[in-house]
């Protein structure tokens, strides 16, 4: 009955996802847009994407607006603008995440850092585009497509000798902004003599600024992890004391050479796919041993079957869904709510299995004690709760307010559910303990204790590899390699599945189903004992009255 109930709620929830995702629509995509409204953050993480040669990202940004508009005397201490960060995987940050409450936008690249910075200068109409020369070989060359015929107008080294040779070949230029370029050439000599700076003009509509820009991968060199920030850096009062509102519309677009998906997920479609053959032969396999051992097949038995083939499913789906947006660019909707819902019903069902086999429902007992059933009260919530903040997670732009919220909440739910499975083993554990040293069955109840035991850490080990050892090899391998992560995770879950499948197969010799067995042989044991006893030299006679037999019968003495 527990786990009936417990597949009808999962059921129902599915089918109300299955509505709310028709509605609301997945936006897992590789082609961006994103709307940010009166927003106070001061530093926003737009997007993170692994190219290869030849790769490009094109960004529009427009509708760039602020709340209060900058005045004159704003401008020397408001600052805002992107920086587009290289690197090679996820696990070594730069000097971005370094320092919270200073900006980036008015520190000065360094030499051995791969960081471009586009400074908005909101008084002369233009975007500063920033980098270190040291870097120019490992960064690639922004481009605005605001400038037709000359993509990279008015690029100087800010040094007084290039300086000089700049302005003879653009004299117009030269002349129009000689103040500033001598101010900005001064700056450089006393701190650094290797920073480049382009200019760019933008679109000003009444305080609306707009332009667009793009970048290729031309090299092996640029090859790398690059990461997209918006940033707005106040002034002397600091973040505590910021009031300055932004509002923004910006699209990304980006592509590798034959796929819209990030350099370390390219495998993925291919890998899904793989590993969802594997979880259904391993079902098959556990169906042909469930059929073979009917005598000794509990109900679990057939929900453990289930588990591989919801496994297989959902991955199928996943595979499905990653190949139409590497395809084209964004997902198909059906597929995506498809993947979801069997996302869901796998997780949850994963679960509610690990917790069973825990309690020993259906092996050793048939009713589940309060104790349990809250268990199973605080996981199964706990497990929609976190597979709703993966489905909502996917389907939101990363440089949204709620995204950062959804990604704790699932990490936080996530850690609780790991931690509630693990209590019905340990207690059932601590029951056996007792259990071995007061009756007279030590040696059956201490095979089961070990059985419990080894459950417990397989348990442990599951966890272990899939939430921290493959999070470690997410952010320490090349970011080519960033599918070797999800190769983890399934490796591990599979290696799960077929060794908690061996442990609780249905065998007579199986430890883990003795005690029912003993219990039988105990009652059979009393039978013999009742009758062989105190019940020696009797008979079942019966009483005749008026000529007709009673049912019941009674016992005579013959001694």
């Amino acid at each position: 009955m527990a786990a009936r109930g417990a597949t009808v709620a999962l059921l129902r929830v599915a089918v109300v996802l299955a509505l709310v995702l028709l509605w609301v629509g997945p936006a897992g995509a590789r082609v961006h847009h994103l709307t940010l409204k009166d927003d106070v953050r001061q530093k926003v993480h737009l997007n993170t994407f692994g190219f290869f040669k030849d790769g490009f990202m094109k960004v529009n940004v427009s509708n760039l607006s602020l709340k209060p508009p900058v005045g004159f005397d704003d401008e020397s201490s408001l600052s805002v603008g992107f920086s587009l960060d290289r690197t090679r995987n996820d696990g070594f940050s730069t000097y971005l995440d370094e320092e919270v409450d200073y900006c980036v936008l008015k520190k000065k690249p360094e030499q051995d850092v791969s960081v471009i910075i586009l400074l908005l200068d909101f008084k002369t109409e233009v975007v500063k585009v920033r980098f270190s020369a040291e870097a120019v070989s490992l960064l690639p060359k922004i481009s605005f497509t605001s400038e037709e015929n000359v993509t990279a107008l008015n690029t100087k080294p800010l040094k007084p000798s290039e300086q000089s040779s700049d302005s003879g070949k653009n004299p117009a230029k030269t002349n129009q902004n000689t103040n500033s370029k001598d101010k900005k050439s001064k700056r450089s000599t006393t701190s650094s003599q290797s920073i480049v700076e382009q200019e760019h003009p933008v679109h000003n509509d009444r305080g609306t600024f707009s332009f667009q820009f793009f970048f290729n991968i031309s090299s092996d060199n640029q090859e790398g992890l690059y990461s997209l920030y918006f940033h707005k850096c106040v002034g002397k009062d600091g973040p505590t004391n910021d009031k300055q509102l932004f509002s923004l519309d910006i699209e990304i677009t980006e592509k590798n050479p034959e796929s819209y998906l990030s350099a370390g997920e390219i495998p993925l479609p291919k890998l899904y796919i793989s590993m969802a053959i594997f979880f259904f032969l391993s079902g098959t396999v556990w169906i042909h041993i469930l059929r073979k051992r009917r005598n000794d097949v509990f109900k679990i038995h057939w929900l453990m079957a289930a588990l591989p083939f919801t496994k297989s499913l959902s991955l199928v789906f996943h595979a499905i869904d990653y190949h139409y947006i590497s395809s084209q660019g964004f997902p198909i909707e059906g597929w995506a709510v498809v993947y979801y819902i069997t996302h869901l019903l796998k997780g949850a069902l994963l679960f509610i299995t690990i917790a069973l086999i825990g309690t020993g429902w259906a092996f050793i007992k048939h009713i589940l004690s309060d104790k349990d059933k809250k268990i199973f009260m605080i996981v199964i919530p706990l497990q929609v709760l976190a597979n709703v903040a993966y489905i909502i997670i996917e389907s939101t732009e990363e440089g949204t307010t709620e995204y950062g919220l959804w990604k704790e909440i699932l990490f936080l739910v996530d850690l609780l559910c790991c931690g509630a499975i693990l209590f019905p083993v340990v207690w059932s554990i601590r029951h056996l303990q007792e259990a071995s040293a007061t009756d007279g069955k030590a040696a059956i109840n201490l095979a089961k204790l070990k059985l419990f035991r080894h459950y417990y850490v397989m348990i442990v080990c599951y966890i272990y590899f899939t939430r921290i050892i493959a999070i470690l090899i997410k952010i320490a391998v090349p970011f080519q390699w960033k599918w070797l992560y999800q190769l983890l995770d399934e490796m591990a879950t599979l290696v799960f599945f077929v060794l908690t499948g061996y442990k609780f197969r249905p065998a007579s010799d199986n430890p883990y189903l003795q005690l029912s067995q003993d219990d039988e042989d105990d009652l059979e044991m009393e039978a013999v004992v009742t009758t062989s006893g105190i019940m020696e030299g009797m008979k079942k006679v019966k009483k005749v009255v008026n000529g007709s037999a009673e049912p019941q019968g009674e016992w005579e003495s013959t001694a």
